[in-house]
């Protein structure tokens, strides 16, 4: 697999890494919707050394909190959501390498395309450079997140089932309504509903996704 050369700048500038293995970054960066060479594995290995490099540091910032403090700052800073925030600052959805589906349908933007990605290019800079680059890249690209959040954003569906609690409604129930695209690069359509109150539709690249795009989309009608 060979990487354009804007690619390759992108990745310097990025991780503050000049990439000896193009071919491995530049699978850091191809999602499934692609073929078969993409970055599903490094980002199994990424995610690992992200839990390892968050929970080094919260250990030495914090050195008098218990362990369940620490573990509420590591889960809110590992969290999908801050991993594409991360991505959106680094301008990851730019360089992401997407079947043509998959970026039709919005996978540039997507919390989990992008946040898959950044796990993986820790995973492809620790396998080139070992642990000490992966830690200065987190370190620096998490910044002043790791002082600042302590607790993990409220997922939609959870809000939106507390909401339903709290004004006596029934639980919003979710269901699926449609899926279109190549079996590699699916798309979900789902809706959701509490009764007596109202509904909510939206499109996702898997069910979960749909459902929480759904769940926003009401709560942003209900809030």
């Amino acid at each position: 697999m060979s990487a354009p050369e804007n690619i390759l700048r992108w990745i310097a500038d990025a991780l503050g890494h000049e990439p000896k293995d193009a071919a491995l970054f530049t699978r850091a960066l191809t999602h499934s919707s692609r073929g078969d060479e993409h970055y599903e594995r490094i980002e199994f290995l990424g995610d690992r050394v992200l839990g390892l490099v968050m929970a080094t540091w919260l250990y030495e910032l914090f050195p008098g909190e218990p362990e369940g403090k620490l573990s509420r700052r590591f889960n809110a800073l590992v969290s999908g959501e801050v991993c594409a925030e991360v991505a959106r600052e680094m301008g990851v959805g730019g360089q992401a390498i997407l079947g043509k589906q998959a970026r039709d349908d919005g996978a540039a933007d997507s919390d989990n395309v992008l946040g898959d990605i950044v796990e993986a290019l820790i995973g492809a800079l620790y396998l080139e450079e070992g642990l000490e680059a992966a830690t200065a890249f987190v370190r620096r690209a998490w910044g002043e997140r790791v002082s600042l959040r302590d607790k993990a954003p409220q997922h939609p569906k959870s809000a939106l089932q507390e909401w339903a609690a709290a004004h006596d409604r029934r639980p919003p129930v979710y269901q699926l309504t449609g899926r279109s695209g190549p079996h590699h690069a699916p798309r979900f359509m789902v809706a959701v509903e509490i009764a007596n109150v109202g509904t909510a539709s939206a499109e996702g690249l898997s069910k979960q996704e749909a459902e929480t795009a759904a769940a926003k989309a009401l709560l942003e009608k209900l809030t």
